[in-house]
């Protein structure tokens, strides 16, 4: 008799703790949905505290906001987050509640370095490709343009940042860039010379190829003018020219 009683009494607290966790859920659920928490606000911001360059923030809000479902405990911050991701020149979305109603999405922009490939697509200057308004991108000047297989868009940035460096004696600076599928190099230079430097066994290789371009082009530009079309560095010890006016066939070879 004595067991059946405390086994009465086990299930009877059983029962008591369900029904009130239930009724502590149910609190909590109606609480949650009072106005009180509806969203009323989403403060767009920059990430690094600069001044917002292309992304507009009403535009940004007017894009994403119907995409966001919820209230203030509610709302799914990863799919606040993809949406304002999925705008124009955002980058990275960081988003947070601010108590009692409110959003706040930090935003990081694309700063666009050149083009990529042929579809009008921009490359920033963290390697990412992405897609956005070209004439916005280029509001401060035409930007350069760069090509290559998919996956090597952060080399080919890399690479520019040297032939940079490398041109910088002659006062030349490359304008494009394209790297092959078969990994081969070539540059177009801001005065019209397109130049092949070819694959890259070692780093070294290319530096020596850019280095005899640079220590020869001064007496090419005294003797040939404004006349080069294109120089080929892929000889080892020497380079093919092509010049305006000379019939092919004719190129200039110096060894």
């Amino acid at each position: 008799m004595w067991q059946e009683i405390k086994t009465l009494n086990a299930i009877a607290s059983t029962l008591f703790a369900v029904f009130a966790l239930l009724l502590f859920s149910a609190g909590i659920f109606w609480l949650t949905q009072r106005p009180m928490f509806t969203l009323k606000a989403i403060r767009v911001e920059s990430a690094d505290a600069m001044q917002l360059q292309h992304v507009n923030r009403l535009t940004v809000k007017g894009a994403a906001i119907s995409r966001i479902q919820g209230n203030f405990f509610t709302a799914n911050l990863d799919a606040v987050r993809m949406a304002f991701e999925s705008v124009p020149w955002v980058r990275k979305a960081t988003v947070r509640r601010e108590w009692p109603n409110k959003l706040v999405v930090s935003v990081e922009e694309h700063e666009p370095l050149g083009t990529w490939g042929e579809n009008g697509r921009l490359v920033s200057v963290k390697g990412d490709v992405f897609t956005a308004n070209l004439a916005e991108a280029e509001e401060n000047g035409d930007l350069p343009e760069f090509n290559g297989p998919e996956g090597a868009e952060k080399e080919v940035i890399a690479r520019f940042d040297e032939f940079k460096q490398w041109f910088a004696p002659l006062r030349l600076a490359p304008e494009s860039i394209r790297l092959s599928d078969r990994y081969a190099w070539s540059v177009k230079l801001d005065n019209g010379i397109a130049l092949e430097l070819g694959r890259e066994q070692d780093k070294a290789m290319m530096r020596e190829r850019v280095d005899r371009f640079v220590n020869i082009y001064p007496q090419l530009a005294a003797l040939l003018q404004n006349r080069i079309e294109s120089v080929d560095m892929r000889y080892p010890n020497g380079l093919a020219l092509k010049v305006s006016g000379i019939a092919p066939g004719l190129e200039s070879k110096r060894k």
